[in-house]
């Protein structure tokens, strides 16, 4: 196992840098999660950190060793990719142990290790397989199953689970975070899907065009997002977030007229922004009209408007909610969020 510093990492294609200068540290031992939209440099980032990119600028350190100008080979690294890469030709043993296999071990050591891996992820039964016979999901067992086996100082995965059916997702994210608390090797995890960094991750490193947003615990992104984007990004269903200014100690827009927290001065642009399960009905609250219904069994969405704004609350009343009732609803103002509207950063 081993820390990974990273420092002031740059990625340019020609006169187009896709990564600018990041910073992240990732202690030993640590799970820590990649997210952001597609085309945020995420993935670019990991594939630098494996050494499939060539690196522009900035320093890579995977222990005491800077590894800019090592091969993948040479990084101690296991990747495991979306598509598993799998050979088809091979069974489940001998796509376990080829790695090793090409490294030279001896077998008795490659059957030991193929063998230990195959009981941690349950594949003892499946060894003699080949991947046609197998299931998406427990392709994605073979190819961690590759990775195990190579006992490397750092995990590296890239959106492993996005060819998975949603069910298996969600049993392979516990998987994986079980996986990890078994090995506790430093992970690096790729994905666009912030509940899987939610569940996942020690820390996320929410990326946006080629830079941090911000990084933090799964919990301190939720209930203290830096920005809009990382607020409006974090949570599902997203944070509403409303473009106003404050008039008479209130907020306003079109429609819409909200109390509002200490923090902003009279007259400033701000964004209001509220989590849809911190709107709560009440029959002092502002009226509003429901557009959608959505039952989703534990809660039901709301998707409602005032004037020309929209927002999505959530309730867990079982009543006959219906398109066009009215309703009133008040925000818990201990849980409103303030962002200053030009910047998009947290007001206090």
């Amino acid at each position: 196992m081993a820390e990974v510093k990273i420092r002031d990492l740059v990625k340019s294609y020609g006169g187009l840098q896709v990564v600018h200068g990041v910073n992240v540290d990732i202690p030993d031992g640590e799970f820590v999660v990649l997210v952001g939209p597609s085309g945020c440099g995420k993935s670019t980032l990991l594939r630098m950190l494996a050494g499939l990119e060539a690196i522009s600028g900035g320093t890579i350190s995977i222990g005491p060793r800077v590894v800019n100008n090592l091969a993948p080979s040479e990084r101690d690294i296991a990747m495991v990719f979306q598509n598993y890469a799998l050979y088809p030709h091979k069974t489940v043993a001998a796509n376990m142990g080829f790695p090793l296999k090409m490294a030279g071990m001896p077998k008795e050591e490659i059957d030991r290790r193929v063998a230990e891996a195959a009981e941690i992820l349950g594949l003892t039964p499946y060894l003699a397989r080949y991947p046609r016979a197998m299931s998406g999901g427990q392709r994605q067992r073979v190819a961690m199953g590759r990775a195990i086996v190579r006992n490397p100082q750092v995990f590296l995965f890239d959106e492993p689970l996005s060819n998975l059916d949603a069910k298996l997702r969600v049993q392979m994210r516990t998987e994986i975070r079980e996986l990890h608390q078994r090995l506790k090797t430093t992970t690096v995890y790729v994905t666009h899907d912030q509940i899987e960094a939610m569940t996942m991750a020690d820390r996320i490193v929410v990326m946006r065009e080629g830079r941090i947003s911000q990084i933090g615990a799964p919990l301190e992104l939720y209930d203290r997002p830096a920005n809009t984007f990382v607020a409006g990004f974090i949570g599902s269903p997203a944070m509403n977030l409303i473009e106003g200014v404050v008039k008479n100690g209130r907020f306003t827009a079109p429609g819409l007229d909200l109390p509002m927290p200490p923090g902003a001065a009279e007259g400033r642009k701000v964004t209001y922004g509220i989590r849809p399960e911190h709107l709560s009905l009440s029959p002092e609250g502002t009226e509003v009209q429901i557009v959608v219904v959505e039952p989703t069994g534990a809660e039901i969405h709301l998707v409602l408007r005032a004037g020309e704004t929209e927002l999505v609350a959530v309730v867990r009343e079982r009543q006959a909610f219906k398109p066009g009732q009215s309703l009133r609803v008040t925000p818990d103002l201990s849980l409103v969020h303030l962002f200053d509207t030009a910047t998009g950063e947290r007001i206090g």
